[in-house]
């Protein structure tokens, strides 16, 4: 009887388990579930380089990651800093390509 209800209960584990990964469901374009936890990575390391550098203003800059694309958006004060958080994105590990859409406000 013990064994049984060990058996059923490790069956019933094993379907919890299976129905979280599933919970990870790619829907982003993304080729695997490794792509979208990498592109989040991308996501929150660039964010986080935002953060740490005086001339961005990382509350204004929005970054997104598909595939290893950063697409940067919002708004800075200037060129330069437009221009340094393109380098800081580029400059990231994981990131192939780097879409700066970020306007400078006048």
């Amino acid at each position: 009887m013990y064994t049984r209800i060990s058996s059923i209960g490790a069956g019933m584990i094993v379907l919890a388990l299976m129905g979280g990964v599933a919970g990870c469901a790619v829907t982003r374009g993304q080729s695997s579930v490794g792509e979208y936890v990498d592109d989040t990575s991308i996501t929150t390391s660039v964010k986080a380089k935002f953060v740490g550098d005086k001339q961005v203003d990382a509350s204004s800059i929005s970054v997104e990651t598909l595939n290893g694309t950063v697409q940067l958006s919002g708004f800075a004060k200037s060129e330069a800093e437009r221009s340094v958080a393109e380098q800081i994105a580029r400059n990231t590990k994981g990131v192939k390509e780097v879409r700066n859409g970020i306007v400078v406000r006048g």
